[in-house]
């Protein structure tokens, strides 16, 4: 089942999640991991918030599990805030790159 994920680190600098995406050999506007069908990122007063739709919540456990808590451990960042929801629908942009309407 399509599953959201919104992180919320406290404490941590956009600058060091810059550096985690390079430690999980992410670009920004690149691929993602796979099973993640999308990722976003937003400062927050005192850290910064994720919020991601993956394919399944199994394929973010192992997504967190064998990558991004051993990078977390290595960079001394405490595990995020973490809320899962069930997604009931979602859309993704056109092939052609145009959005809804055509263009």
């Amino acid at each position: 089942m399509t599953t959201a994920v919104e992180t919320t680190f406290h404490g941590v600098t956009m600058r060091t999640y810059d550096e985690l995406l390079e430690r999980l050999e992410f670009r920004p506007g690149g691929a993602s991991e796979p099973g993640c069908l999308f990722h976003c990122v937003t400062p927050t007063w005192d850290g910064f918030r994720g919020l991601d739709v993956w394919e399944s919540s199994e394929a973010f456990d192992h997504f967190v599990r064998e990558r991004l808590a051993p990078v977390l451990e290595h960079l001394g960042i405490a595990p995020p805030e973490v809320t899962v929801f069930e997604v009931h629908n979602y859309l993704i942009a056109p092939p052609d790159g145009r959005g809804a309407g055509g263009g």
